[in-house]
């Protein structure tokens, strides 16, 4: 009797201290949504209700409070509440009587990883997007109802908590932030791992039999990644949920969190979705390992009222990307020839950029705040100073993976010991945690060598001898002539489309973005076929004059051609056995 009364009396004070949420949808024709939070129990005179300015996953600022309006605040008996601004995204209320309500109307119309769309198709919701929250109540639990368009048969899916109907639960303000929801009337499909259900909600115009084929992929890529690491990661209430949404009025992105993922693209899969939306479900579903649970200690706590930096996407983003195309190779959903030709584009992109002058991994992965969906309006030189972390991530994941199969060991085993040691029982790391581990994994010396030549330092490793153990051939053109610039073609000429590198014979010659090039030695070029033929004649180190056009203005420059400096990969089709039976223990099933 004794413990029912304190039960009964802790539900009583848990609900007191519940910040509910309800979202309705009535005006969705224009992109409108009308929300009303409940801030019950309040301590305090003033409170500041505020909307994000970053989102979970996300490293650069976002200014959400931009698409709220109609902001009204009452007590619990409906006097208006006195509001202030103190700044762009808070809304300071004051002379409650313990209760806040807060009503306004928001305006959503991008789908992605980011932001929010509402329209008659979906109510497509990322929720620092979406919901304003009290930074001192962030640990109180939280109830939101999602007033759906029965009209629309729509139905909601989230890894947030179910309570009853169209009302979930989640624990406090972070889980709450990090918890996308698609209402829509989407398709699902579910399988059991090891008593834990993994589901998949779709929303698009396809065939059933489209998705089924898709599934099967999907399903797939979760056994292979399971089988990196060994095990599943404890998702909470015992479900993942993909959150997919493929249709032509979304933005193509993807999306991790903690036991979900968005992922959103233009393509149908009656078309090109089955094979190019694929790999982004086997990246954010790697992310349930790392990053979610393997988890940089300077990305906790996650900072909703300014930008995330860490020193670890080199990592945390560009292992999973290594593994993003090896899982589908692993899984038969590309052919080992199809990974292996993917490879190229990314190679080429990190090894012949001249921005590891400037910056190592380490330093490429503080740049996040600046070009993770960020937005400027000035001009800026990535072209020579920044690679991106996903990308060098990769490579250096496959530098890392090859080297340990020298020594008869492999990236996954030290993924394994990273996910035990760290990301099991969520423990954040340092990259020199990072570096511990493949000591006690590898070898302190062996772990020493990596981090100092490619982490802390920009050195390129011997790709040549750890691609020959595995029958890849690697070569450049030596002969082959090359202006080094990223070009479009015109009846007005050749566009120098983007800022030349420092390392190529456009920027040696003085070319820069905007410039159009009208001739070469006198002869009129407007196509790449035809600039293809012309400098099939030519000579690297042989000297052409250019007729430039450059602010409207007439000028001649002088161009010295440099050999094309692309990579290319290829698979070798005859190997040893020993070659073969490592290439297979790289690429094969698991």
């Amino acid at each position: 009797m004794r413990f029912f009364i304190w039960a009964l009396l802790f539900c009583t004070f848990a609900t007191a201290q519940t910040n509910t949420y309800e979202i309705s949808f009535d005006n969705a024709v224009h992109h409108e949504a009308a929300i009303k939070v409940t801030f019950p129990n309040l301590k305090t005179k003033t409170i500041t209700a505020r909307m994000s300015r970053t989102s979970p996953g996300r490293y650069a600022i976002h200014e959400f409070a931009k698409n709220v309006f109609n902001v009204q605040a009452t007590d619990s008996k409906g006097n208006v509440l006195d509001m202030k601004r103190p700044d762009p995204y808070s809304w300071e209320i004051t002379g409650h009587d313990g209760t806040v309500h807060v009503s306004y109307t928001l305006f959503a119309n991008r789908a992605d990883g980011t932001y929010s769309q509402i329209d008659e198709s979906h109510a497509h919701l990322n929720i620092p997007a979406t919901f304003m929250y009290v930074e001192a109540l962030k640990e109180r639990p939280l109830e939101v109802t999602f007033n759906v368009r029965k009209d629309l048969n729509w139905k909601v899916a989230t890894q947030l908590k179910p309570i009853n109907g169209t009302k979930y639960y989640a624990p406090n303000t972070y889980y709450f932030m990090d918890s996308p929801a698609e209402i829509s009337d989407f398709s699902m499909r579910e399988f059991m791992v090891d008593g834990q259900q993994i589901r998949f909600a779709l929303h698009h115009d396809g065939k059933d039999a489209d998705f089924d084929t898709y599934w099967d992929r999907v399903q797939e890529i979760v056994r292979q990644e399971k089988a990196v690491f060994g095990e599943l990661p404890t998702f909470d209430y015992g479900t993942y949920t993909f959150l997919a949404c493929y249709l032509p009025h979304v933005s193509g992105d993807g999306m991790e969190h903690r036991n979900s993922t968005i992922l959103t693209s233009t393509r149908p899969l009656a078309e090109s979705g089955l094979e190019r939306n694929i790999g982004t479900v086997s990246h954010e579903f790697f992310h349930a390992w790392n990053v979610e649970r393997i988890r940089p200690d300077d990305l906790e706590p996650f900072s909703f009222e300014e930008a995330n930096m860490s020193e670890s996407l080199w990592f945390a983003e560009g292992f999973t990307s290594y593994y993003t195309n090896l899982i589908l190779a692993r899984g038969g959903i590309i052919t080992p020839e199809a990974y292996v030709k993917s490879l190229n584009g990314t190679f080429n992109y990190v090894w012949n950029s001249p921005a590891r002058t400037y910056f190592n991994p380490i330093e490429m992965s503080y740049q996040a705040p600046f070009v993770d969906a960020a937005t400027s309006v000035d001009p800026v030189n990535r072209e020579n100073t920044f690679i991106s972390y996903y990308s060098y991530g990769s490579i250096l994941g496959l530098a890392l993976d090859l080297s340990l199969r020298e020594q008869g060991l492999n990236l996954d085993d030290y993924m394994k010991l990273v996910w035990e040691t760290y990301g099991k029982n969520e423990v954040a790391y340092r990259v020199v945690d990072l570096e511990k581990t493949l000591g006690n994994y590898a070898g302190n010396a062996f772990a020493k060598a990596y981090f100092e030549r490619y982490i802390y330092n920009s050195e390129m490793p011997d790709y040549k001898a750890l691609f020959n153990n595995i029958g890849l051939d690697i070569s450049q053109d030596e002969e082959k002539p090359s202006l080094g610039a990223s070009l479009s073609f015109s009846e007005k000429g050749i566009l120098i489309a983007r800022n030349t590198a420092k390392n190529s014979a456009a920027y040696k010659a003085g070319l820069t973005v905007g410039d159009v090039i009208e001739d070469m030695d006198g002869e009129q070029i407007r196509t790449q076929e035809q600039l293809t033929a012309f400098l099939s004649d030519k000579e690297v180190g042989e000297s052409l004059t250019l007729g430039v056009t450059r602010h409207s203005k007439g000028l001649f420059i002088d161009l010295i051609l440099q050999a094309d400096p692309t990579y290319t990969i290829t698979m070798k089709e005859k190997v040893s056995k020993k070659v073969q039976k490592a290439r297979d223990a790289w690429l094969g099933k698991k």
